[in-house]
């Protein structure tokens, strides 16, 4: 799988959905330090992706999609949280995480095809 830009990788693009999302459910919470990791780490699944493809390095992009699951990982986590303080809905909580998920998903097959090539 060849991508001329960072724009152009499914799991990208899926990030940045996942980012706005985050953002715009925690948009009126003024739990600032929570809305401040949860929405890091939404951007780290996205700015990850961006930055390892750039290193042009395939061996480099695998490690950087690795903390990108990593940061997927931490918003679940989080949507937990969030959830159990009724910080979000059932349904916001259900699909943010489905989004997530899907995400990391994505992530391990782009991992998985990168290392196959090595």
């Amino acid at each position: 799988m060849k991508f001329e830009r960072f724009e152009d990788i499914l799991a990208w693009q899926k990030a940045r959905v996942l980012v706005n999302k985050v953002y715009r459910a925690f948009s009126d919470s003024k739990d600032y330090g929570f809305n401040d990791q949860i929405q890091r780490a939404a951007v780290s699944v996205m700015n990850n992706i961006a930055e390892g493809f750039e290193k042009k390095s395939d061996a480099e992009f695998s490690k950087y999609l690795y903390i990108s699951k990593g940061s997927c990982g931490e918003v679940r986590s989080m949507l937990y949280i969030a959830s159990d303080l009724n910080k979000i809905s059932k349904s916001q909580f259900d699909e943010l995480y489905a989004l997530c998920y899907e995400e990391s998903r994505i992530l391990s097959g782009l991992i998985k095809s990168l290392n196959s090539k090595s």
